[in-house]
């Protein structure tokens, strides 16, 4: 993908001197920000030394890259993403190793928020509260979580991220729950997602995000001259206080052909409006929804073709992209499923026999999750998990009270049948004498 891409670093109206320290490798198409923190300079030396090292590990690593963008290898995309969180844990231990030397350096440590774009895919290794921003189609989603204190207390409904200003926490803005080198290891971060083109991305420190409103990102990103958006969103930054170092790095992937382009547009915003359309994932947000994806398999059906069988063994859940699909029991048929139709759902936490066979009456579209995958989403992410079991919960909670209702109407009417046929019997008896 060709890529362009600017950035701009500035020390803010309130700091004497910039302990953010950014990279932009275009060779490797690696993007890194890192706003350092600790006294005595350190926290610049903790920045500086992040983005040292996590450029040195991938680009010692770049076989595996070229090896991904070569033949799309699924290996490939998991070691990258492997060695991206190894990049952010080498840059841990380098700070965590240079403090020790230098007492008065004790406690550094750095935000690190990188990106790499490799073939159509991006790969993000994640820590503290700098964040990475993706602009698609108009649209803003933040493609990383905060590690303060601040968002934490968000998260738990003890402030709302509107009244954090003017609130007793205000004063805790800068505190971060993780960090690079604090410690000899750190928890990071990852995802991988697909890349489209003209998708625009904004990699910042909070010196930045935290005068961010809604609607300044798509408006300086779609600039006409993206070279100055940098510099653009330094001086909101500053003309809103600049209370800290601020660092801005925009990356924008030019426009392919625009069929291609508009085709694999549309099949990925058709699979996420799809999965937002089902009770079981419509709580996800954008960012959750692509790690979804990410796990999910893509599956085509020709008329006729047998997608489960009943009495095999289920394993997956299946949801409509496209085509028609006939549910039936043996030769009984039951019912058509078309786009945005699942079944299969039980498979995911039940090893039971399929009940029915499903079978494409016509050409068909469908993505396939996998019970193991869905459970190494819920063993991995805690917060992804909660969404998905309690959405798994209502959804069964549904199910459940639909039978018990059609249970009771099936009742009801067996007893109307039973009372009619007692009345038929009187009416005879009463002829008869």
């Amino acid at each position: 993908m060709d890529l362009k891409f600017f950035a701009a670093t500035d020390v803010g109206r309130q700091r004497e001197h910039n302990e953010d320290n950014y990279l932009v490798d275009p060779k490797l198409h690696l993007f890194v920000v890192a706003d350092g923190m600790g006294g005595h300079a350190a926290g610049e030396v903790a920045s500086q030394i992040s983005v040292h090292e996590v450029s040195r590990v991938v680009r010692e690593n770049a076989d595996v890259i070229s090896r991904y963008t070569a033949a799309h290898d699924m290996n490939a995309r998991q070691e990258i993403l492997v060695m991206m969180e190894h990049a952010v844990q080498t840059a841990c231990q380098s700070i965590y190793s240079r403090a020790q030397i230098e007492t008065e350096k004790r406690g550094m440590g750095t935000t690190t928020s990188s990106l790499l774009i490799a073939g159509d895919r991006g790969f993000i290794a994640h820590v503290g509260d700098s964040r990475i921003y993706l602009l698609r189609q108009g649209q803003v989603h933040q493609l990383t979580e905060d590690h303060s204190l601040i968002n934490e207390l968000v998260r738990r409904g003890k402030i709302k991220r509107d009244e954090i200003d003017g609130s007793p926490y205000a004063k805790y803005k800068n505190a971060v729950t993780r960090a690079v080198g604090a410690y000899e290891s750190v928890e990071v971060d990852t995802m991988d997602f697909e890349v489209l083109p003209g998708d625009q991305f904004l990699i910042c420190s909070d010196g930045l995000h935290h005068y961010l409103k809604e609607g300044d990102v798509p408006e300086i990103l779609t600039a006409d001259d993206v070279a100055d958006a940098p510099k653009t969103l330094v001086a909101l930054a500053n003309a809103g206080g600049g209370h800290d170092n601020i660092t801005a790095v925009v990356v924008r992937v030019e426009a392919g052909e625009a069929k291609e382009s508009a085709a694999r547009a549309s099949d990925l915003a058709n699979r996420v409006e799809v999965l937002k359309r089902m009770p079981l994932f419509k709580h996800l947000t954008y960012k959750e929804i692509m790690r979804l994806l990410n796990v999910t398999v893509v599956k085509d059906y020709k008329p006729g073709e047998p997608i489960i069988k009943e009495g095999s063994d289920g394993e997956e859940l299946f949801i409509i992209l496209s085509g028609k699909v006939r549910l039936h029991k043996a030769e009984a048929f039951i019912t058509h499923l078309e786009r945005g139709a699942h079944f299969g759902e039980m498979a995911l936490v039940d090893r039971s026999k399929r009940s029915a066979s499903a079978t494409a009456d016509e050409p068909s579209r469908a993505l396939m999750l996998r019970r193991r995958d869905f459970y190494e989403i819920i063993r991995k992410e805690p917060v992804l998990a909660t969404k998905l079991l309690w959405s798994f919960v209502q959804v069964l909670t549904e199910r459940l009270r639909k039978t018990t209702e059609d249970l009771s109407g099936a009742r009801l009417e067996a007893q109307a049948v039973d009372m009619s046929e007692d009345v038929l019997f009187e009416e005879g008896d009463k002829r008869s004498n």
